[in-house]
């Protein structure tokens, strides 16, 4: 089995703690935007004519929350396989993922043909 030399496992941590940081830094956001109530309008009016938009952007924020805290996840075990040495080794084909494959998706467990194959 080839593994990826310690420089390019370093630049792939890198790239996948910039992410991380940014990411979290966003579900930090989303989570603020769902547990905000301080400008509500108590106007019984106000409340008919906008429920349905508010409860639908509250619905899209949760799932975006929800997306985005499964991609923080999977940075994290990114990360986890590249302290024990399996990281860029598809899980299914046992092959070297591309290299160009995990730059684009660092968090990548599956190479383009196995996932293909899925």
């Amino acid at each position: 089995m080839n593994v990826y030399s310690k420089q390019e496992l370093q630049e792939f941590k890198e790239i996948i703690l910039h992410k991380l940081a940014h990411a979290q830094q966003e579900y930090t956001s989303l989570l603020e935007q769902m547990h905000d109530n301080s400008t509500r309008d108590t106007d019984p009016i106000w409340l008919n004519a906008n429920y349905v938009m508010e409860t639908t952007l509250r619905e899209e924020i949760n799932q975006n929350a929800g997306r985005l805290k499964k991609f923080i996840d999977s940075l994290k075990i990114a990360l986890v396989r590249i302290e024990n040495g399996t990281y860029g080794v598809c899980v299914k084909t046992g092959k070297l993922i591309p290299k160009g494959r995990l730059l684009a998706v660092p968090h990548a467990t599956l190479s383009i043909d196995a996932k293909l194959n899925d």
